[in-house]
């Protein structure tokens, strides 16, 4: 507990307890739409973002969160032609593809890129945690003023069409506030890490959550609890902390499951 509370560890560990408490909340939503695999896709696009930001000499964050909200607009721009998954899949690619490229000829890039693939929290400053607190305190707010909407579209889509009611405002401010929050956990936790967060809390609460409401506290209790088990477990085995925190996640999602039947 004292190698946590120290100079060197104590920033780390705070940043990465905000995204372990706001992205669970974002992944409940993104898989209430079916739209798990945006979050990998998201994350690869802002890995890439941030690659092209350094060859610019522009400011990591900018281009992580910039190319993931062009990336957003781009799907909902063509959401009509790509059904299902389709343009989460190709976002998926066209990012992995332009990160690997820009690591391999880049100069100096390829310890930026493994870092933002390996996840880099160790390595977190003051300003990253200054970033963390105000994407929590902005994402929180903004999520719950949006959940009723999101329930509504998702649960009843002719609710907005019956009001004459843009529900597109509804799902393009969602995007891009999970874009913004995806991108900048990225930065700090690494693509596999911020995928770990928004995917395996949800995916396990669902099967046993009695309420939307009651999900949601669960899924952030298995975020935070994941992620500080994680963090110290890495600390004091003193390996890598990307692949710790999607191990532990794992297996506290495994754990959570009430039965077999429900693991699909």
């Amino acid at each position: 507990m004292t190698d946590i509370l120290s100079p060197l560890f104590l920033q780390p560990f705070l940043i990465g307890l905000c995204f372990a408490l706001v992205l669970p909340l974002f992944g409940c939503y993104l898989r209430l739409r079916e739209e798990w695999l945006a979050a990998f896709a998201y994350a690869h696009v802002a890995a890439a973002g941030a690659l092209c930001a350094m060859a610019l000499e522009a400011p990591l964050v900018l281009g992580g969160v910039g190319m993931a909200a062009l990336a957003a607009l781009a799907k909902r721009l063509t959401a009509s032609r790509l059904a299902g998954g389709t343009a989460y899949a190709l976002l998926l690619l066209i990012g992995w593809a332009a990160a690997v490229l820009l690591t391999a000829n880049l100069p100096m890039a390829e310890r930026l890129g493994h870092a933002l693939f390996d996840g880099q929290l160790y390595f977190a400053d003051a300003a990253q945690l200054a970033i963390a607190v105000i994407c929590l305190l902005v994402a929180l707010p903004l999520l719950a003023l949006l959940s009723r909407h999101l329930l509504l579209a998702q649960l009843y889509p002719a609710f907005f069409g019956a009001l004459r009611l843009p529900a597109w405002r509804v799902h393009l401010g969602f995007d891009l506030l999970a874009v913004g929050i995806l991108a900048v956990a990225t930065m700090s936790l690494g693509v596999m890490g911020a995928f770990a967060l928004v995917f395996v809390p949800p995916w396990a609460v669902f099967a046993r959550a009695p309420s939307w409401r009651r999900g949601l506290v669960f899924a952030a209790i298995l975020g935070v609890g994941g992620y500080v088990l994680a963090f110290f477990l890495a600390l004091h085995l003193d390996q890598p902390f990307g692949p710790v925190l999607a191990v532990v996640l794992v297996a506290l999602g495994i754990v959570a499951l009430p039965n077999r039947r429900h693991c699909a």
